[in-house]
């Protein structure tokens, strides 16, 4: 009999169904771990079917231990896709240092590097044969009442549940309809992205190479050898880039734009750029907000505490903040002091992870010639060290220890 099964308590009595809106990995992180509480469970996402594809992501430190918990570890060992080379280019293309990527990123051994679509797809199995999933939906009101919160769907049905959860990301639709707009909590930290897929035609593996000038980068991203590769352009902008949310079109102008005297082979990136079907393009922003709950609905991953992924630890709090939450809902009865407890164990976590930003812009994304320089000479400096530049692994990766179960009920 498993450990969390031995822990259950049917003498309790959760609360009956309850809504997770998102399919990301917090949501389905979270939809687990209420699933082994006795929850019905409903997830509703918007996407028409589950999400494939997208950016390698960091499992790191605590997070590391919630997949082991949920026993989906071998299976993200098995799709690790171990980035072996971290590779610095200045703006005519030369090399400025090669490091292996634990020199910037804090990892260590143990730590995985998972495609995302990979890894929702394992999250997605272990939970669909035992929860409700609604794609090509999403909650278009709240409204709670005494009992519960009614919401209604876009597609047009409606129904009650005991609780809700916030797991949509960023630009959280369940954010919004409890807190406000977006714009109260968005901290926008300057520079904005693009990402998207791309045919390998340029003789990479395993590796990322990452081309500079003051306040541009472009990046090819290697994860193995399946002839497709990730691209990423980003830049510093003043303003936050709320005008272009909804407008691809505008989207790929302004990156055009910006990149048009570029170097290397950014114009090869560019002309990819014009014929993609998968283009992500964000601001580099996070969510800091004073309370991840109201009445009896509550936030998760990226649409309470979002990092940037200037952290590199989105992933990880997305795992980390649902088995906490789900851990604080386990055995109480009293939703707000549920909530409360979340919050509680968690914040300090959430907090030390985001201040890592810093670190991120200075090493990815310096805006001065300066900073520029400062930040190469940092590079070849860790290239020469003996161990090629290996570093401890943050503390903040690991710097909170999770309660013995999140399916205690």
């Amino acid at each position: 009999m498993p450990p969390t099964d031995r822990l259950r308590n049917p003498s309790s009595t959760p609360p009956r169904h309850v809504l997770v809106s998102g399919a990301g990995v917090a949501g389905l992180t979270l939809a687990y771990w209420l699933n082994r509480q006795g929850l019905r469970v409903t997830v509703v996402e918007k996407a028409a079917t589950p999400r494939r594809g997208g950016y390698p992501v960091d499992v790191r430190g605590t997070a590391v231990e919630v997949v082991r918990r949920m026993g989906v570890l071998p299976r993200l060992r098995d799709a690790h896709v171990d980035l072996r080379r971290l590779i610095f280019l200045d703006g005519d293309g030369r090399e400025v240092a090669s490091l292996d990527p634990h020199a910037i990123t804090g990892g260590v051994a143990g730590d995985l590097e998972v495609p995302r679509g990979d890894l929702t797809a394992v999250l997605h199995t272990a939970v669909r044969d035992d929860v409700e999933l609604l794609y090509d939906d999403s909650i278009d009101t709240l409204d709670e009442t005494g009992d519960g919160v009614d919401v209604t769907f876009h597609r047009g049905s409606g129904r009650t549940f005991d609780l809700v959860f916030g797991a949509d990301g960023l630009h959280s639709r369940t954010r919004a309809l409890l807190f406000g707009p977006e714009e109260r909590f968005h901290h926008y930290l300057g520079y904005c992205f693009a990402g998207f897929t791309l045919r390998d035609t340029f003789g990479l593996a395993h590796e990322t190479v990452l081309w500079n000038t003051p306040g541009r980068a472009a990046a090819l991203y290697a994860a193995g050898d399946t002839g497709e590769m990730h691209a990423l352009l980003a830049f510093a902008r003043p303003e936050p880039p709320f005008d272009l949310f909804r407008e691809p079109r505008a989207q790929r102008d302004l990156v055009t734009e910006v990149f048009a005297d570029a170097g290397w082979r950014v114009p090869d990136i560019l002309t990819a750029l014009r014929a993609v079907d998968d283009l992500y393009f964000d601001g580099v922003s996070q969510i800091r907000m004073p309370s991840w709950s109201g009445g009896r609905v509550a936030l998760v991953g990226d649409a309470a505490y979002a990092p940037s992924f200037l952290t590199g630890q989105g992933t990880s709090l997305a795992l980390v903040g649902a088995y906490m939450l789900a851990a604080s809902l386990s055995g109480r009865h009293d939703h707000a002091t549920s909530y409360a407890a979340y919050e509680q164990t968690t914040r300090e976590f959430v907090t030390v992870n985001q201040n890592q930003v810093g670190k991120g812009d200075a090493t990815l994304f310096p805006t001065t010639a300066e900073s520029l320089a400062r930040r190469n000479d940092m590079l070849r400096a860790l290239a020469m060290e003996p161990s090629g530049g290996g570093r401890p692994a943050r503390p903040a990766h690991s710097a909170l220890t999770l309660p013995a179960s999140a399916s205690v009920t």
